[in-house]
């Protein structure tokens, strides 16, 4: 999921409370203008009248209960691309749904407002507020799709009567921009391009693509594996339309555009708020673990400059460049771990010591490795050099769980399945971490990883933290 919809879907969260905020401060003032007009209301008790202070908690405390209806609701699905009739249907319902809480509230409490009717207009102006913010929110995101920003770059693969109907379809929607389609075609505006797999690989790499949807029969179970796994590979979001083949995930949504079904495959659930909550849990786990292990990341820091020459932190490579992983979507970044080799001796492993290496796959291991110090032998041991990549969490180059990050030569030599451990952001650990460590073959590995992208729950999350700690407390040796 795009950043651009990931901002305008948490954007209505804070919006809804602060319209229904002000719909209460509306309410309040009317109350008061309407309160002398014969035959609208009645005079104010001004002994039970509350304070502007009393009153605003009241508001904010009935705000949030209105946002957490929204959540339930489904109010806040980060999918920005519902039409406005829909979605101003929904805000009605629930807020209907909102307003017989407050009046269940009073009756079982047997609690009355200062005013009947300023709980009448808080009701109605709410539902007028929050249809204006969601309003004004909707005009900003056209605009910004309007001027080309934050669109779906979609193609098709395909062309027959549902193709047509899908691109008049989505040709008004200004979430997406159709580059082309992949297959035979009279109209000029669409890429003319014959759809075999290689085709479509030289397109998927020329072309910033986002989606693509499958309207193409008569496609045999390798074609479609073939387009799936390419989709996998560049990260690409996945459609087609029903019956076309066997599905063979669960994570799978249906949409309908007209009268067409379509199915989207769904690599993983950390999409959406899946996305948004791990990222709030690892940057609790980060700053919490920081905290925590504060006085090991000093006597770590210390016994290393104690031990041998060099720096505390293994950040340069041999030439002086940085020391660089790659990250979710094969994007590299600065990775920071504790020294517990000397100096000058990283790529030893791929000269002097390449024949010693017992891995099978792009990985590299050395068994009983002659650059690794006396500190550095104890701290990675215990895991303990891993410890600096909490500032990698922190930062949001990587999360707490999720496939271990690998490096860029590493990478280079992966086969095409390999690249689809790249979905989703490096971990700190991961199911292979705790389920046998380095002694695993690399295809059990990525076996595991892709076993966790697409299985991902917090729930998961807790438990691999927590089994973790007791592995990494055992200890293990290299």
């Amino acid at each position: 999921m795009k950043r651009f919809e990931i901002f305008f879907g948490l954007i209505k969260i804070p919006f809804d409370f602060i319209m229904t905020m002000l719909a209460f401060l509306a309410a309040y003032e009317l109350r008061l203008i309407t309160e002398p007009i014969k035959g609208i209301a009645k005079p104010i008790d001004l002994s039970v009248l509350p304070t502007l202070r009393e009153y605003l908690q009241f508001s904010a405390n009935l705000a949030l209960v209105l946002v957490v209806i929204f959540a339930i609701g489904k109010m806040y699905t980060l999918k920005t691309t519902h039409k406005w009739s829909t979605e101003a249907k929904k805000i009605f319902s629930q807020v209907a749904i909102w307003g017989m809480f407050i009046l269940s509230y009073f009756f079982f409490t047997h609690t009355f407002p200062f005013s009947r009717l300023a709980i009448a207009y808080s009701w109605v102006l709410t539902l007028l507020f929050i249809l204006l913010g969601r309003g004004i929110i909707k005009m900003i995101q056209r605009s910004f799709l309007k001027n080309g920003i934050g669109r779906r770059h979609l193609v098709f693969i395909g062309n027959n009567s549902i193709t047509d109907e899908l691109y008049a379809e989505l040709k008004k929607d200004p979430s997406y921009k159709i580059l082309g389609l992949i297959g035979e075609s009279k109209r000029s505006s669409l890429v003319k391009v014959l759809g075999s797999t290689e085709e479509i690989e030289k397109i998927l790499k020329r072309r910033n693509i986002d989606e693509i949807i499958q309207t193409k029969t008569g496609l045999n179970e390798m074609q479609s594996g073939e387009i799936l796994q390419l989709c996998d590979i560049h990260h690409i979001n996945y459609r087609f339309i029903p019956n076309l083949m066997e599905v063979r995930r669960s994570n799978i949504s249906i949409e309908t555009f007209g009268s067409i079904p379509i199915i989207s495959i769904n690599p993983t659930p950390l999409d959406g708020w899946g996305k948004v909550l791990k990222r709030g849990t690892d940057v609790f786990g980060a700053l919490f673990g920081i905290i925590l292990l504060s006085p090991i990341l000093l006597a770590t820091a210390i016994a290393i400059k104690i031990d041998s020459k060099g720096p505390i932190l293994f950040t340069k490579l041999d030439d002086g460049s940085p020391v660089k992983r790659i990250g979710q979507r094969g994007n590299p970044f600065k990775h920071y771990k504790f020294r517990s080799m000397h100096p000058n001796t990283d790529n030893l492993r791929y000269t002097k010591l390449a024949s010693q290496n017992t891995r099978k796959g792009p990985l590299v291991k050395i068994k009983d490795d002659p650059r690794v110090t006396n500190v550095g032998r104890f701290i990675r041991k215990f895991s303990i050099d891993e410890l600096p990549q909490l500032w990698n969490v922190l930062v949001g180059n990587m999360s707490l769980v999720g496939p271990r990050p690998h490096l860029p030569e590493e990478v280079a030599n992966y086969q095409k399945h390999h690249h689809f451990v790249l979905t989703i952001k490096p971990g700190l650990t991961g199911i292979p971490q705790t389920s046998g460590r380095s002694d695993l073959d690399f295809e059990d590995e990525v076996r595991l990883d892709r076993f966790y992208i697409e299985n991902w729950s917090l729930l998961l999350d807790i438990k691999l933290i927590l089994k973790t700690i007791f592995v990494v407390l055992k200890g293990h040796q290299e």
